[in-house]
């Protein structure tokens, strides 16, 4: 029994008392066919593409410093991850990981650290010109370095709030909406059905964009200590 609206992303689901919902993490590598990286097919070649354009979009980021090289793979796996996890919680019955912060902090928190331990450690001249803009008035200057410094601390948990707000928003407007359903006549309820259906088409396009979004500004964080 559904206790209250958010009881529906309580990880509750578990099999004699172990928990089975975190699992949806890497369910999706199960259910994925071999057949898409095996043999070459329209599926196939669309993921080569979208890979592709995030590698040149990150490595354009990053810059082509030589110790660049590569980075931009791990945030493509971060992308993909997260991705996966989005579109799994579309499903019926299938707890939506990214639905909450200890997965979002788990994955931004550690990013961010690497980031500041290596800027802080081999190139702090170059951190501390982060913390005042060029063309900072010297009046300025010392607001401008409070002010840095509080929305880089805070940079894991916009991240994490970011993608955790925008999964749970569409699944408690979807889950508001289909609770209304036995109460309706026809005309009513085929009206809501379209509207869910919209609903849903709205959630996939949330789930790829805010995937992109968390990816794209964790590489964004990275060229800034570079």
């Amino acid at each position: 029994m559904m206790t209250n609206l958010f009881s529906i992303f309580d990880p509750t689901t578990e099999i004699s008392k172990i928990p089975l919902n975190w699992t949806s993490t890497i369910m999706g590598i199960l259910v994925i066919s071999t057949s898409i990286w095996l043999i070459p097919s329209r599926n196939s070649m669309a993921i080569t593409l979208l890979l592709n354009k995030l590698h040149n979009e990150m490595k354009t980021i990053l810059g082509k410093g030589s110790s660049n090289k590569g980075n931009s793979f791990i945030f493509i796996s971060l992308f993909t991850m997260i991705l996966m996890n989005n579109f799994l919680g579309l499903f019926p019955y299938i707890f939506t990981s990214t639905s909450h912060l200890v997965l979002t902090m788990t994955l931004a928190l550690p990013l961010w650290l690497s980031f500041m331990l290596f800027g802080w450690t081999n190139n702090m001249n170059h951190m501390f010109e982060h913390l005042v803009p060029q063309g900072t008035p010297s009046a300025l200057m010392p607001f401008m370095v409070i002010i840095e410094t509080i929305s880089n601390m805070i940079r894991p948990g916009t991240l994490a709030v970011r993608l955790t707000a925008n999964m749970i928003a569409g699944h408690l407007l979807l889950t508001l909406l289909g609770n209304n359903g036995p109460m309706l006549n026809q005309p009513l309820l085929t009206v809501l059905i379209i509207a869910q259906i919209l609903l849903l088409i709205l959630e996939a396009a949330v789930a790829i964009i805010q995937s992109y979004v968390f990816a794209i500004l964790s590489t964004l964080y990275s060229s800034e200590v570079n």
